[in-house]
């Protein structure tokens, strides 16, 4: 089985068509899903949640997506310094007023978590668990400088042994790591990239039919003009349209949703 996995879209309609795109035209994946944060930071969280609606593509939330469904105090993000935290807030209070009531109503039904079981439910064989942050938060932050003694310890709350892959995102910065024969993978991030390249990205997982686990990081072009002209003609802050035009790498006004 191929797998498609794509992350923190955060409401960057042109990175998401052009990841769609992408993966409709490499034709290698039987199936797509999402690891969260849909909304947030750009302008078209009801669009994007429309298209994820329309082609089917299955997921859990982000902590951006529980959060606006339950009209939380905050988004739950993570800050460097206090001009971060001011415009994740501007952000989520934009983020909240936009919303309609059919994308809020989705953004409160998607699941913590999805487990896949690439052969079928009636056999054995390698398990795919997608989460956002983390097993136990979807708010939880998993860099890649977590030791593998970190990575271990959730494997073991998700209940998955060698062979096994558990993905997630949130850190907006694709990685990948064995630990004890798990598969650990950041799938990065379609939307607000932080590893300073603007492309979108996502992840391409195969499970083949003796358990062999590959995966390969993907990296789209889109028009990212488009994204940031979009959010300077909106309310929300225009350190937003930077972000995305570097990549999120050198912005130091912003935060990771």
């Amino acid at each position: 089985m191929r797998f498609a996995l794509i992350s923190d879209i955060h409401a960057n309609l042109p990175a998401l068509e052009a990841v769609l795109a992408d993966i409709d035209h490499r034709d290698d994946c039987d199936a797509t899903f999402h690891l969260g944060d849909l909304v947030g930071y750009a302008p078209w969280p009801n669009e994007t949640v429309a298209l994820i609606r329309e082609r089917g593509v299955a997921g859990v939330a982000g902590n951006y997506d529980s959060t606006v469904a339950t009209d939380h105090a905050h988004c739950g993000c993570q800050y460097e310094d206090a001009d971060q935290e001011q415009l994740a807030h501007q952000s989520y209070a934009w983020t909240r007023q936009q919303v309609d009531p059919a994308t809020k109503a989705f953004l409160g039904r998607l699941p913590f978590r999805l487990d896949l079981r690439p052969r079928g439910g009636h056999a054995g064989g390698t398990r795919v668990c997608l989460v956002h942050g983390a097993p136990t938060l979807n708010t939880l932050y998993w860099t890649e400088d977590r030791p593998d003694s970190f990575c271990a310890k959730m494997a073991d709350l998700a209940g998955l042994t060698a062979g096994d892959v558990l993905a997630f995102g949130h850190t907006h910065k694709p990685w990948q790591r064995v630990v004890d024969g798990v598969h650990f993978v950041n799938t990065g991030s379609v939307g607000r990239p932080k590893d300073g390249d603007c492309r979108a990205g996502y992840a391409h997982l195969e499970v083949a039919a003796d358990g062999t686990v590959a995966i390969e990081f993907r990296r789209v072009s889109y028009d990212v003009d488009r994204a940031a002209e979009a959010i300077l003609a909106s309310a929300l802050p225009d350190e937003f349209a930077n972000h995305l035009r570097v990549g999120g790498k050198t912005q130091p006004a912003s935060s990771t949703g």
